[in-house]
């Protein structure tokens, strides 16, 4: 029997040999360490491509919406929206070819004041005001002004955030949307 019991512990021997020999080559082994690392590192990077491209679109959409503020602004500063009668639907109308690409020109919201002097104008954001849907409830001046007086534009919009990392750092509006608005203010010249 002790003739028996060595070539079976030689045989049990051997698939404990196998599998610690097999461990130890899989640690060793290099082949699938560019794929772990990929699957660790995507994510972020993906991520901050995301928040890189948002950004951009999101500072494109502002400067888009500034420019199309400084040049609807002329048609109240050379007193053709005065002198036409132009109502508020019609000077969206007017303005929102230039700005359709990237707005949702239903959602633009037009403020237009008129002032004696510039020291009285007012040129920051409006605080927006929310019914239980969401929907902002403010109304809107619409005074064209006339000769000599400071008109102020102010163009609003709220922009949609996409989620991710953008989203944390930038939603200023409880609804998780960002004031975006274009401002110009100058002086009604005589017409």
């Amino acid at each position: 029997m002790a003739h028996s019991s060595g070539p079976q512990r030689q045989a049990s021997a051997r698939p404990a040999a196998r599998r610690s020999w097999s461990f130890v080559r899989f640690v060793r082994t290099e082949g699938g360490a560019t794929a772990v690392e990929f699957a660790l590192l995507s994510p972020i990077f993906i991520g901050l491509l995301l928040s890189v491209l948002q950004t951009g679109i999101f500072f494109f959409a502002q400067e888009t919406l500034q420019a199309a503020t400084m040049q609807s602004g002329r048609l109240f500063m050379t007193g053709q929206v005065q002198s036409s009668s132009m109502t508020q639907t019609q000077f969206v109308n007017q303005v929102c070819p230039s700005i359709q690409a990237l707005f949702n020109c239903s959602q633009l919201m037009v403020d237009v004041q008129s002032y004696t002097s510039f020291s009285s104008a007012n040129t920051g954001s409006p605080t927006l005001t929310y019914n239980a849907q969401g929907q902002v409830t403010n109304t809107w001046a619409f005074s064209p002004g006339s000769q000599g007086q400071v008109v102020v534009l102010r163009l609003i919009y709220q922009w949609p955030l996409i989620g991710g990392p953008f989203q944390l750092i930038l939603p200023n509006l409880s609804n998780g949307t960002a004031l975006m608005m274009g401002v110009s203010a100058f002086v009604v010249e005589p017409y």
